[in-house]
C-alpha cells in the first residue's frame, strides 16, 4: 500500500482523497487481472436479427406490435424492461463515479473501461427486446425517457468507501437478477444472452469485491461502517423508474430477485467472501457496525423466511386451482 493506517480504530485517519491514492496500486492490479480474464464479445451475435420485421412508421409494411408475437414469459418481459431501463442510465452512472474516482490513472482507466463494458449490455438488450418483439416499443421509448429525464443520484455519493461497498453488492445483485430473467424468460436465446451479460457483471463485481477487501486492510473501521451503511439501505439503481415498484413485486414473486436471494445470493457471499462479521482488531466504531450489520443480516434472514412460506402458500393455492 502507498499509504499505512496511522490509527486503524481512528474514523477520522482517511480523506476520501487519501484512500484513492492509498488504493490506486490496488485497483491497478485488479486492472490487470480483469483484462487478462475478460473478453470481448460482440452484442449483434447475440440478438435474432432473422426473426425481425419492420414496424409502423417510415415503413409501409410495417406491422404493429401485439403481445402474442413474442415467446418470452409474462415475468421475463417485466424483468427485462427493468433490467434494460437501469442498464439505460449508464451515463449518470459514468458521472457518478467519473465524479467519485476521477479519470487519471489506473482508476480513471477502469472508470471508462466498465462504461464501455455496461454499454454492450444495453445494446444487445434492446435490439434482443425490439427484434423478439417481446415488448411494446412505444411503451419502451417511453418509459426510457421518462427514466433517464429523472437521472440517477447515488444514495452513496457523498463517500468514496460507500460507494465502493455499494457496487461490490450491487453488480452481484445485477448479475444475478440478469440470470434469472433468463432462466424464467422461456426463451433460450434470451437465455443465453443474459448469461453473457452475467458473466461481465461478476467480473465487475470481483473488482469491485476485491477493492472492497483492501480497504478493510486499510481502513478497517470506516470500510465496516461503510458496509453497514450500504447493506442497511441498499436499493437498486433503477429504483426511480416507473412502475418499479410493482414490477419488483412481480419479480419477487417470479423467483428473479426477492429477500431471500437478496440474503443468500448477493449479500451473504461478498460478507462470506471477506469474511466482514469475523474481522477482530477494530475500533469501537468498527465494531458496533459490526455488531449492528450482524444483526441486521439475522433480521433480513427472518424476514426472508416469512416471505418464502408466503411464497410457498401461494404457489399451492395456485396448483390447487389449476387442478380443480
Amino acid at each position: 500500500m502507498t499509504i499505512t493506517s496511522p490509527h486503524l480504530g481512528s474514523s477520522q485517519a482517511w480523506t476520501d482523497a487519501q484512500l484513492l491514492y492509498a488504493l490506486e496500486e490496488v485497483v491497478e492490479k485488479e486492472l490487470n487481472r480483469h483484462l487478462k480474464v475478460a473478453k470481448d464479445w460482440m452484442p449483434h451475435e447475440y440478438v435474432p436479427f432473422s426473426d425481425g420485421r419492420n414496424f409502423p412508421g417510415i415503413f409501409e409494411d410495417g406491422q404493429a406490435w401485439e403481445a402474442e408475437q413474442s415467446k418470452v414469459t409474462d415475468i421475463g418481459k417485466i424483468a427485462l424492461v427493468v433490467n434494460l431501463l437501469t442498464e439505460d442510465n449508464l451515463p449518470s452512472y459514468h458521472h457518478e463515479i467519473a465524479s467519485l474516482f476521477g479519470r487519471d490513472g489506473a482508476w480513471g482507466t477502469w472508470v471508462h473501461r466498465w462504461t464501455a463494458e455496461e454499454g454492450r449490455h444495453g445494446i444487445v438488450m434492446r435490439d434482443y427486446l425490439l427484434t423478439s418483439r417481446a415488448v411494446d416499443p412505444d411503451k419502451l421509448e417511453q418509459f426510457r425517457m421518462a427514466h433517464m429525464a429523472e437521472g440517477f443520484e447515488s444514495d452513496n455519493r457523498h463517500s468514496m468507501l460507500h460507494s465502493v461497498a455499494y457496487v461490490a453488492f450491487q453488480e452481484l445483485a445485477t448479475r444475478v437478477s440478469h440470470r434469472n430473467t433468463g432462466h424464467q424468460s422461456g426463451d433460450p436465446v434470451c437465455d443465453r444472452m443474459l448469461a453473457r451479460i452475467a458473466t461481465d457483471e461478476n467480473l465487475h463485481m470481483v473488482f469491485y469485491r476485491n477493492l472492497l477487501g483492501a480497504a478493510f486492510e486499510l481502513a478497517p473501521d470506516l470500510t465496516m461502517q461503510s458496509v453497514r451503511d450500504v447493506v442497511v439501505n441498499f436499493r437498486m439503481p433503477g429504483h426511480g423508474m416507473p412502475g418499479f415498484e410493482r414490477a419488483a413485486a412481480q419479480m419477487a414473486i417470479g423467483e428473479i430477485y426477492n429477500m431471500r436471494i437478496h440474503h443468500d445470493d448477493v449479500i451473504q457471499p461478498v460478507l462470506r467472501y471477506l469474511k466482514v462479521l469475523d474481522i477482530d482488531g477494530l475500533g469501537p466504531e468498527g465494531l458496533k457496525a459490526q455488531e449492528e450489520l450482524g444483526l441486521y443480516m439475522n433480521g433480513l434472514d427472518s424476514e426472508a423466511s416469512k416471505f418464502d412460506e408466503k411464497l410457498a402458500a401461494r404457489k399451492a393455492r395456485v396448483a390447487a386451482r389449476a387442478q380443480a
